[in-house]
C-alpha cells in the first residue's frame, strides 16, 4: 500500500568570508556569524539546543484565537526580514506539536512564506522530527522548498525526545531510532534516484515511486543532524550530516565534540570544513548590573526546564556558566572569541524574544569585531 505505514499510526553574512549569522525558531536562532567563520544554529533534546531559551509560561488548555497567532507569526516574519537586511546568513525553525504554548508545528509552510517574503537568508529546520511524518511527502515538501526558494535551504533532522509528543502521535519512543533511520533512508532515495523505486521496510512501503520535484541543490539539501553524545557525533560525521550542536555544553565541552566530529571526518575520509558544525548559544545582551541580574534569572529558569537534557559536565552556578552569550556586547566577543579558538565557525543565536533590537545590537556592536583582516589573521 503506497504510502502507508505499516506500524502503529505514524506519528550576518558580512560577505567575503569573514561572517555569517543565523536565526532559529519562533523563537528563532538568528545569526550565522563567523569570527574566523561562525554560524548560529540549533540543538538539545538532542536536537532542542537552538530551541531551548524559551521562557516557561503556562501552557495553554485549548488553542489561541486566530488573531492572536497570526499577529505573533507576523512579528516574526519582520524578525527575519530585518535579519536578511543585517546580512544575518539563515533561519532555523523548530518543530514541536501539542505545547499549548504556541511552538511552530509546520515548519515548512512557515519556510515556504519565507521563501517569497525574502531573497538572501538561508532557510533551515532544526529539526524536521522525522519518526512524526511520511517521509515521501517530507521530501516532497522539502524539494518543493528548495525549488521556491532557489536553493536556499537547509535539512536539519532529529529523532524527538518529548514524551507529549511520542504520546499524542501513539509512537513508542523505543521505535524513535529505527524510524529515523528509516525515514532518512528513503528520503535520500528519492532526492537521489534517477528512476522510480520501490521500498518496503518495517514501517513504510512504497511502490513504483517517483519524488517531484527534484531539489535545486545536488544531490540534496544539506543534511544537519543534532547531536551530542560522542558516538551521535560520529554517526553525523560517518553519515554525511553536517552537526548540530546544542546551546547547554560549555564552551571546553564544545570543543571537545568539535574536535570528535572533526576526527572522524578524517578517519572515514570524509573533508572537513569548519561550516559543517553549527553551535546554538543562547543571545542574553545586557547594559547594566539589573539586566545582569535579571539575564542570570532568566537563565537559571531556563537551566531548571531544560537542564536534563544537558549531557556532560555542568557548570557549579549560574554565574559560572558559559555557555551562553551573556553580558555587555565586548564580554559576548570575548565569549564568541572563545568558541572561534575551539574551533567553532557556526554560531546560531537562540533569542527568546525574537528582539529586532537585539539583533540590531548584535550586528552593530559584535560582529564588526570579526571582519575580513580578523579572519584571515584567525585563520
Amino acid at each position: 500500500m503506497g504510502g502507508a505505514p505499516s506500524g502503529p499510526a505514524p506519528s550576518g553574512r558580512r560577505h567575503g568570508g569573514a561572517w555569517r549569522a543565523e536565526c532559529h525558531g519562533i523563537p528563532a536562532h538568528c545569526g550565522l556569524f563567523r569570527p574566523p567563520r561562525v554560524h548560529p544554529g540549533p540543538g538539545a533534546g538532542e536536537e532542542d539546543a537552538a530551541d531551548a531559551l524559551r521562557i516557561v509560561r503556562g501552557a495553554r488548555a485549548r488553542r489561541a484565537v486566530g488573531l492572536a497567532d497570526s499577529q505573533g507569526y507576523e512579528s516574526f516574519i519582520q524578525y527575519v526580514q530585518e535579519a536578511e537586511r543585517l546580512d544575518f546568513r539563515s533561519v532555523f525553525m523548530v518543530e514541536h506539536h501539542f505545547t499549548g504554548q504556541g511552538q511552530v508545528s509546520a515548519s515548512l509552510t512557515l519556510l515556504a512564506y519565507l521563501a517569497a517574503k525574502t531573497s538572501r537568508i538561508r532557510l533551515g529546520t532544526a529539526v524536521v522530527v522525522l519518526p512524526w511524518h511520511n517521509p515521501v511527502l517530507i521530501a516532497e515538501q522539502a524539494a518543493t522548498l528548495d525549488l521556491l526558494s532557489g536553493g536556499r535551504f537547509d535539512f536539519g533532522v532529529g529523532k524527538g525526545y518529548r514524551a507529549a509528543e511520542f504520546d499524542g502521535f501513539c509512537i513508542p519512543p523505543e521505535e524513535a531510532s529505527e524510524r529515523f533511520d528509516e525515514a532518512i533512508a528513503v528520503i535520500r532515495r528519492a532526492w537521489t534516484s534517477e528512476e522510480r523505486f520501490s521500498h518496503h521496510g518495517r514501517r513504510w512501503h512504497f511502490e513504483d515511486v517517483v519524488v517531484e520535484p527534484a531539489p535545486v541543490q545536488r544531490p540534496h539539501p544539506p543534511l544537519w543532524l543534532a547531536a551530542g553524545s560522542g558516538e551521535s557525533i560520529r554517526r553525523a560525521a560517518r553519515d554525511g550530516f553536517n552537526l548540530l550542536l546544542d546551546q547547554l555544553a560549555s564552551v571546553e565541552q564544545i570543543t571537545e565534540r568539535v574536535a570528535i566530529f572533526r576526527a572522524e571526518c578524517t578517519r572515514v575520509g570524509r573533508a572537513y570544513d569548519g561550516s559543517m558544525v553549527a553551535v546554538a548559544r543562547a543571545l542574553q545582551m545586557v547594559r547594566s548590573e539589573e539586566e545582569r541580574a535579571a539575564a542570570y534569572e532568566t537563565r537559571r529558569r531556563v537551566v531548571g526546564v531544560i537542564g536534563d537534557l544537558h549531557k556532560g559536565r555542568k557548570a557549579a552556578s549560574i554565574e559560572e556558566d558559559d555557555a551562553p552569550l551573556l553580558g555587555t556586547p565586548a564580554e559576548i566577543v570575548e565569549r564568541v572569541r572563545r568558541l572561534a579558538a575551539g574551533g567553532v565557525e557556526t554560531i546560531l543565536l537562540v533569542d527568546p524574544n525574537a528582539s529586532i533590537a537585539n539583533l540590531r545590537a548584535f550586528a552593530a556592536e559584535v560582529m564588526p569585531a570579526f571582519g575580513p583582516s580578523h579572519a584571515v589573521a584567525a585563520a
